[in-house]
């Protein structure tokens, strides 16, 4: 890519009108102002719903033949994309290599921006090869711009290597879409401060990213209603949540969900499966099998 980057006609760098005055306003009338930009995000993310939604069928697909969903991304998206992939491992109970995020620079970056590391063509590469990217694998390139040269690169080597490609930025026309055979494109408008796309950008991709990896879960029977079955009560308040969450899905009390979540050795998903059925651990996990892990499958 040229070393000259133009990029005045780019919707999350252009100067937004109703802010002009930021640094004149009093501390209530920014937050007032910053709100009503902020209202803004959620309705753009809506009119990418069908596009989103042909990415979670991707995912899920991906998902039920063994692979994975790996996000690409530099600065805030490339966080955004590595959080998202780190909390799928608590909420969904997955292997940490289901879900990866990788973010231009490696986890320095997470806390600090590393020089250059987003004008790498070959860095996302380097990095899927690192990885073993297969066929079986969904890519999706984030960047509130829609042209690091991080993602594009990353979205080139997964395209020749077979994988489903997708990508989200927040600039229509985006120069990633064209690398990716799905493209999402959500148009939140100028941001509340010139060029800070971690404000209303990186709302927007926050949100999408949420819809992404919790309804592809859904999609592989990791949710029961609308209860997390599969969560990993690694701590004591995750703990309670679990015994709460059996007692939700099997209305039993809570003596009956403590029993039933030691005798399940602690598997909130066996756990429900044994009280709505009557069934032993080792009976409800061959249910659960037989099921491809859907509860409501089980009988």
């Amino acid at each position: 890519m040229s070393q000259k980057v133009s990029i005045e006609n780019l919707t999350t760098e252009r100067q937004n009108p109703q802010t002009l005055h930021l640094d004149e306003l009093s501390i209530r009338e920014a937050c007032r102002l910053m709100n009503e930009e902020d209202a803004q995000v959620a309705k753009a993310v809506g009119e990418e719903l069908p596009s989103i939604e042909k990415v979670i069928e991707k995912v899920i697909e991906a998902f039920r033949k063994g692979g994975r969903l790996i996000y690409i991304g530099a600065g805030t998206s490339g966080r955004l994309g590595v959080l998202d992939a780190a909390e799928c491992v608590p909420t969904f109970g997955v292997e940490p290599t289901m879900v990866v995020g990788l973010i231009a620079g490696g986890q320095k970056a997470m806390l600090t921006a590393v020089e250059g590391a987003e004008d790498s063509l070959d860095l996302a590469e380097e990095e899927l090869r690192q990885i073993q990217l297969t066929k079986n694998d969904v890519v999706i390139g984030i960047a509130a711009s829609g042209r690091t040269p991080y993602v594009i690169g990353g979205l080139r080597y997964a395209q020749d290597v077979g994988a489903v490609t997708c990508s989200l930025s927040c600039n229509k026309e985006a120069l990633i879409s064209k690398e990716a055979q799905l493209a999402i494109e959500v148009d939140c408008g100028p941001e509340f401060l010139t060029g800070s796309t971690r404000l209303k950008a990186g709302t927007a991709q926050k949100l999408i990213l949420n819809m992404i990896s919790t309804i592809s879960m859904i999609g592989i029977g990791k949710v029961y209603g609308n209860l997390m079955v599969d969560v990993q009560p690694t701590n004591q308040k995750l703990v309670e949540r679990a015994k709460r969450i059996i007692m939700s899905a099997t209305e039993a009390s809570y003596e009956i969900a403590e029993e039933f979540y030691e005798r399940a050795d602690h598997n909130v998903k066996v756990a429900i499966v044994m009280i709505l059925t009557g069934s032993s651990r080792k009976k409800a996990l061959e249910k659960l099998q037989t099921a491809d892990g859907f509860i409501r499958k089980t009988n």
